[in-house]
Protein backbone atom coordinates (compact mmCIF):
# COMPACT_ATOMS: atom_id res chain seq x y z
CA UNK A 1 0.00 0.00 0.00
CA UNK A 2 1.06 3.52 -0.93
CA UNK A 3 -1.48 5.74 0.98
CA UNK A 4 -1.87 5.74 4.58
CA UNK A 5 -4.95 5.01 6.23
CA UNK A 6 -5.62 8.89 6.59
CA UNK A 7 -5.24 8.93 3.07
CA UNK A 8 -7.25 6.45 2.28
CA UNK A 9 -10.04 8.01 4.24
CA UNK A 10 -9.14 11.49 2.69
CA UNK A 11 -9.77 9.61 -0.66
CA UNK A 12 -12.76 8.02 0.04
CA UNK A 13 -14.60 11.15 1.58
CA UNK A 14 -13.60 12.82 -1.94
CA UNK A 15 -15.70 10.45 -4.08
CA UNK A 16 -18.35 10.72 -1.02
CA UNK A 17 -18.73 14.16 -1.64
CA UNK A 18 -18.71 14.17 -5.24
CA UNK A 19 -21.12 11.69 -5.75
CA UNK A 20 -23.50 13.32 -3.11
CA UNK A 21 -22.86 16.89 -4.57
CA UNK A 22 -22.49 15.67 -8.24
CA UNK A 23 -19.20 17.44 -9.08
CA UNK A 24 -16.40 15.61 -10.60
CA UNK A 25 -13.24 14.99 -9.09
CA UNK A 26 -9.37 15.17 -10.28
CA UNK A 27 -7.99 11.68 -10.73
CA UNK A 28 -6.21 10.50 -7.84
CA UNK A 29 -3.57 9.55 -10.44
CA UNK A 30 -2.72 12.70 -11.53
CA UNK A 31 -1.72 13.30 -8.27
CA UNK A 32 0.07 10.42 -7.84
CA UNK A 33 0.65 8.40 -10.79
CA UNK A 34 1.77 5.18 -8.90
CA UNK A 35 -1.55 4.28 -7.62
CA UNK A 36 -2.71 0.71 -8.41
CA UNK A 37 -5.52 -1.54 -8.23
CA UNK A 38 -4.66 -2.47 -4.55
CA UNK A 39 -4.67 1.55 -3.60
CA UNK A 40 -8.25 1.62 -5.30
CA UNK A 41 -9.63 -1.13 -3.59
CA UNK A 42 -9.11 0.11 0.05
CA UNK A 43 -10.68 3.63 -1.56
CA UNK A 44 -13.28 1.85 -2.45
CA UNK A 45 -13.83 -0.59 0.60
CA UNK A 46 -13.68 2.81 3.15
CA UNK A 47 -16.19 4.53 0.40
CA UNK A 48 -18.13 0.98 0.60
CA UNK A 49 -18.56 1.58 4.74
CA UNK A 50 -20.13 4.70 4.46
CA UNK A 51 -22.17 4.21 2.00
CA UNK A 52 -23.54 1.19 4.21
CA UNK A 53 -23.32 3.79 7.12
CA UNK A 54 -26.23 6.02 5.37
CA UNK A 55 -28.35 2.85 4.70
CA UNK A 56 -27.37 1.16 1.42
CA UNK A 57 -28.03 -2.68 1.21
CA UNK A 58 -25.90 -4.75 -1.04
CA UNK A 59 -27.38 -6.60 -3.46
CA UNK A 60 -24.88 -7.98 -5.46
CA UNK A 61 -22.00 -7.28 -7.57
CA UNK A 62 -21.32 -5.80 -11.30
CA UNK A 63 -18.10 -7.14 -12.99
CA UNK A 64 -15.85 -3.68 -15.57
CA UNK A 65 -13.00 -4.37 -17.89
CA UNK A 66 -14.10 -7.65 -18.79
CA UNK A 67 -13.33 -7.04 -22.42
CA UNK A 68 -9.90 -6.99 -23.65
CA UNK A 69 -9.70 -3.57 -25.63
CA UNK A 70 -10.83 -1.54 -22.05
CA UNK A 71 -8.06 -3.95 -20.12
CA UNK A 72 -5.57 -2.97 -22.97
CA UNK A 73 -6.61 0.53 -22.51
CA UNK A 74 -5.95 0.85 -18.78
CA UNK A 75 -2.85 -1.36 -18.64
CA UNK A 76 -4.51 -4.06 -16.90
CA UNK A 77 -5.14 -7.67 -17.50
CA UNK A 78 -8.15 -8.71 -15.08
CA UNK A 79 -11.40 -7.05 -14.32
CA UNK A 80 -12.76 -4.97 -11.66
CA UNK A 81 -15.71 -4.96 -9.14
CA UNK A 82 -17.91 -3.20 -7.12
CA UNK A 83 -20.98 -3.81 -5.35
CA UNK A 84 -24.30 -3.17 -6.23
CA UNK A 85 -26.33 -1.32 -4.17
CA UNK A 86 -30.53 -1.56 -3.94
CA UNK A 87 -31.15 2.18 -4.28
CA UNK A 88 -29.83 1.89 -8.10
CA UNK A 89 -31.66 -0.76 -9.33
CA UNK A 90 -34.60 -0.57 -11.60
CA UNK A 91 -36.81 -2.31 -13.70
CA UNK A 92 -37.98 -2.87 -17.52
CA UNK A 93 -38.96 0.77 -18.66
CA UNK A 94 -37.28 2.71 -15.92
CA UNK A 95 -37.06 6.45 -16.70
CA UNK A 96 -34.53 7.79 -14.91
CA UNK A 97 -33.27 11.92 -15.10
CA UNK A 98 -29.94 12.60 -16.32
CA UNK A 99 -29.72 14.82 -13.91
CA UNK A 100 -28.73 12.28 -10.97
CA UNK A 101 -25.55 11.20 -12.79
CA UNK A 102 -22.47 13.22 -13.58
CA UNK A 103 -20.99 11.97 -16.63
CA UNK A 104 -23.24 9.10 -17.98
CA UNK A 105 -22.79 6.25 -20.17
CA UNK A 106 -24.93 3.39 -20.76
CA UNK A 107 -24.36 -0.35 -21.68
CA UNK A 108 -26.08 -3.63 -22.56
CA UNK A 109 -25.14 -6.05 -20.26
CA UNK A 110 -26.01 -10.21 -19.13
CA UNK A 111 -27.11 -10.43 -15.33
CA UNK A 112 -27.25 -13.63 -13.45
CA UNK A 113 -28.87 -14.23 -10.45
CA UNK A 114 -27.88 -17.14 -8.08
CA UNK A 115 -30.14 -19.70 -6.61
CA UNK A 116 -27.56 -20.61 -3.98
CA UNK A 117 -24.45 -19.73 -2.69
CA UNK A 118 -21.65 -19.30 -4.40
CA UNK A 119 -17.82 -18.79 -3.25
CA UNK A 120 -14.24 -19.64 -4.36
CA UNK A 121 -11.26 -20.21 -3.94
CA UNK A 122 -12.06 -22.79 -6.63
CA UNK A 123 -14.87 -21.39 -8.23
CA UNK A 124 -15.65 -23.14 -12.23
CA UNK A 125 -17.77 -21.80 -14.86
CA UNK A 126 -19.64 -25.23 -14.73
CA UNK A 127 -20.22 -24.55 -10.66
CA UNK A 128 -22.09 -21.36 -11.49
CA UNK A 129 -24.03 -22.95 -13.69
CA UNK A 130 -25.34 -25.43 -11.33
CA UNK A 131 -25.81 -22.20 -8.41
CA UNK A 132 -27.69 -20.12 -10.90
CA UNK A 133 -31.32 -19.11 -11.20
CA UNK A 134 -31.04 -18.26 -14.60
CA UNK A 135 -30.03 -14.61 -16.85
CA UNK A 136 -31.27 -12.31 -17.44
CA UNK A 137 -31.19 -8.89 -20.04
CA UNK A 138 -29.66 -5.95 -18.25
CA UNK A 139 -28.50 -2.28 -18.23
CA UNK A 140 -26.23 -0.30 -17.10
CA UNK A 141 -25.99 3.42 -16.44
CA UNK A 142 -21.94 3.66 -15.70
CA UNK A 143 -20.93 6.99 -14.37
CA UNK A 144 -17.48 8.68 -12.99
CA UNK A 145 -16.75 10.91 -9.98
CA UNK A 146 -13.65 11.26 -12.17
CA UNK A 147 -13.45 14.03 -14.35
CA UNK A 148 -13.81 14.01 -17.97
CA UNK A 149 -13.40 9.86 -17.63
CA UNK A 150 -9.76 10.67 -17.24
CA UNK A 151 -9.59 7.10 -15.37
CA UNK A 152 -6.65 5.31 -14.29
CA UNK A 153 -6.95 1.60 -12.61
CA UNK A 154 -7.00 3.18 -9.41
CA UNK A 155 -9.34 5.48 -10.38
CA UNK A 156 -12.04 3.48 -11.69
CA UNK A 157 -11.70 0.78 -8.89
CA UNK A 158 -12.41 3.24 -5.96
CA UNK A 159 -14.98 4.99 -7.83
CA UNK A 160 -16.81 1.71 -7.31
CA UNK A 161 -15.96 0.53 -10.76
CA UNK A 162 -17.85 3.69 -12.42
CA UNK A 163 -21.31 1.93 -11.01
CA UNK A 164 -24.22 4.14 -11.80
CA UNK A 165 -27.69 2.31 -11.78
CA UNK A 166 -28.61 -1.06 -13.22
CA UNK A 167 -32.56 -1.72 -15.15
CA UNK A 168 -33.34 -5.55 -15.05
CA UNK A 169 -36.05 -7.22 -17.45
CA UNK A 170 -38.77 -9.29 -16.09
CA UNK A 171 -37.82 -12.81 -17.14
CA UNK A 172 -34.99 -15.04 -15.41
CA UNK A 173 -34.35 -17.31 -18.11
CA UNK A 174 -32.85 -20.55 -17.01
CA UNK A 175 -29.73 -21.91 -18.86
CA UNK A 176 -31.32 -24.44 -21.08
CA UNK A 177 -30.49 -25.87 -24.06
CA UNK A 178 -27.95 -22.81 -25.19
CA UNK A 179 -24.51 -21.29 -24.71
CA UNK A 180 -24.02 -18.40 -22.93
CA UNK A 181 -21.28 -17.36 -25.04
CA UNK A 182 -23.17 -17.15 -28.36
CA UNK A 183 -26.09 -14.85 -27.04
CA UNK A 184 -26.59 -12.28 -29.51
CA UNK A 185 -27.61 -8.78 -28.24
CA UNK A 186 -28.88 -6.00 -30.51
CA UNK A 187 -28.64 -2.15 -28.81
CA UNK A 188 -30.57 0.53 -29.83
CA UNK A 189 -30.77 4.15 -29.29
CA UNK A 190 -34.35 5.97 -30.39
CA UNK A 191 -35.00 3.10 -32.77
CA UNK A 192 -31.73 2.94 -34.70
CA UNK A 193 -28.88 -0.13 -34.02
CA UNK A 194 -26.16 1.73 -32.54
CA UNK A 195 -24.53 -1.69 -31.27
CA UNK A 196 -24.41 -5.23 -31.39
CA UNK A 197 -22.62 -7.97 -28.92
CA UNK A 198 -22.64 -11.68 -27.51
CA UNK A 199 -22.33 -13.14 -24.01
CA UNK A 200 -18.37 -14.18 -25.12
CA UNK A 201 -17.78 -10.50 -24.60
CA UNK A 202 -17.94 -10.73 -20.87
CA UNK A 203 -14.49 -12.34 -20.08
CA UNK A 204 -15.24 -15.06 -22.97
CA UNK A 205 -18.15 -16.16 -20.67
CA UNK A 206 -20.61 -14.64 -18.27
CA UNK A 207 -20.56 -17.64 -16.06
CA UNK A 208 -16.27 -17.43 -16.68
CA UNK A 209 -16.71 -13.42 -15.37
CA UNK A 210 -18.91 -14.65 -11.84
CA UNK A 211 -16.42 -17.55 -11.38
CA UNK A 212 -13.87 -15.19 -11.69
CA UNK A 213 -15.46 -12.87 -9.25
CA UNK A 214 -16.45 -16.05 -6.69
CA UNK A 215 -12.48 -16.29 -6.70
CA UNK A 216 -11.70 -12.92 -6.62
CA UNK A 217 -13.83 -12.56 -2.90
CA UNK A 218 -12.68 -16.00 -1.38
CA UNK A 219 -9.42 -14.42 -0.28
CA UNK A 220 -11.69 -11.45 1.24
CA UNK A 221 -13.68 -13.92 3.15
CA UNK A 222 -17.10 -13.02 1.10
CA UNK A 223 -19.26 -15.53 -0.45
CA UNK A 224 -21.73 -14.63 -3.09
CA UNK A 225 -25.32 -15.11 -1.02
CA UNK A 226 -28.15 -17.11 -2.75
CA UNK A 227 -30.20 -14.24 -4.26
CA UNK A 228 -27.01 -11.93 -5.43
CA UNK A 229 -27.70 -10.20 -8.64
CA UNK A 230 -23.95 -10.46 -10.96
CA UNK A 231 -23.86 -7.68 -13.83
CA UNK A 232 -21.18 -9.53 -16.03
CA UNK A 233 -19.95 -6.73 -17.99
CA UNK A 234 -20.62 -4.96 -21.31
CA UNK A 235 -21.34 -6.45 -24.63
CA UNK A 236 -20.10 -3.32 -26.33
CA UNK A 237 -18.52 0.36 -26.13
CA UNK A 238 -20.07 1.97 -23.82
CA UNK A 239 -22.82 4.62 -25.16
CA UNK A 240 -23.12 8.55 -23.61
CA UNK A 241 -26.84 9.36 -22.93
CA UNK A 242 -28.66 12.52 -23.60
CA UNK A 243 -32.07 13.58 -21.88
CA UNK A 244 -35.17 12.07 -24.05
CA UNK A 245 -33.33 9.18 -25.26
CA UNK A 246 -34.97 6.35 -25.22
CA UNK A 247 -32.18 2.62 -25.19
CA UNK A 248 -33.73 -0.58 -26.10
CA UNK A 249 -31.61 -3.74 -25.70
CA UNK A 250 -32.48 -7.21 -26.92
CA UNK A 251 -31.37 -10.52 -26.44
CA UNK A 252 -31.69 -13.71 -27.76
CA UNK A 253 -33.42 -16.18 -25.40
CA UNK A 254 -33.71 -13.42 -22.75
CA UNK A 255 -35.97 -10.70 -24.42
CA UNK A 256 -36.23 -7.26 -24.26
CA UNK A 257 -35.27 -4.45 -22.17
CA UNK A 258 -35.85 -0.44 -22.00
CA UNK A 259 -34.43 2.49 -20.37
CA UNK A 260 -35.76 5.83 -20.67
CA UNK A 261 -33.85 9.21 -19.75
CA UNK A 262 -35.38 12.10 -19.22
CA UNK A 263 -34.12 15.67 -18.38
CA UNK A 264 -35.15 16.22 -15.03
Amino acid sequence: MMLTLDQVEAHAQALYDARSQRRPIAPFTEAIPELGVAEGYAIQQVLVNKLIADGEVIIGYKLGLTSLPMQRLLGVDQPDFSPIFASGVYRDGAELPVGDFIAPRIEAEIAVLLESELCGPHCTPAMVERACAGLIASVEIVDSRIQDWRIAIADTVADLASAGAIALGSSVVGINGFDPRVLGMVFTKNGQVIATGAGAAALGDPRAAVAWLANTLAPMGVTLPAGSIIMTGALHAMVPISAGDVFRAEFAHLGPITMRISGE
